[in-house]
């Protein structure tokens, strides 16, 4: 099973990450919520070690889905966090609880984004070649 790191910068707008490889090769950046104490909806889960599995989801179609039970977080519940994924989106607000991989950082409608995300999630899917992984979640 394939080893991925996202090393994590906390804003008060926002999440902005590195997705790397087990080597430490930058796969993509990424965006999420900003910290917010776990909050469902509203904060990017906790820091630790996650399970990435390849799901089909009705709103986001192709995407990974994360799991960690002894973090609160599992697919479908009972837990304190259900249906993380990592899918495409380029800003915050357009996530709830989830993580988007993006090409490159840059800036959309004024706010810090991540752009390129479909481009992202296919790069990170070609790499994973549908397979399950492991996802370490640390602080920069």
């Amino acid at each position: 099973m394939k080893t991925l790191i996202l090393y994590r910068r906390y804003f008060e707008h926002g999440t902005y990450s590195v997705l790397c490889d087990e080597y430490g090769s930058e796969l993509t950046k990424t965006i999420e919520r900003p910290w917010l104490n776990n909050q469902q909806g509203i904060s990017c889960i906790p820091e630790g070690i996650y399970t990435i599995e390849p799901t089909i989801s009705p709103k986001f179609g192709h995407c990974y889905a994360l799991t960690a039970p002894e973090l609160g977080v599992t697919v479908n519940g009972p837990s304190l966090r259900t249906h993380i994924l990592f899918h495409a989106a380029n800003l915050p607000e357009q996530l709830e609880g989830c993580i988007a991989p993006g090409m490159l950082f840059g800036v959309l409608r004024g706010k810090w984004a991540v752009l390129e995300s479909k481009n992202a999630l296919q790069k990170l899917e070609n790499y994973l070649g549908g397979e399950k992984a492991q996802l370490m979640i640390k602080a920069a």
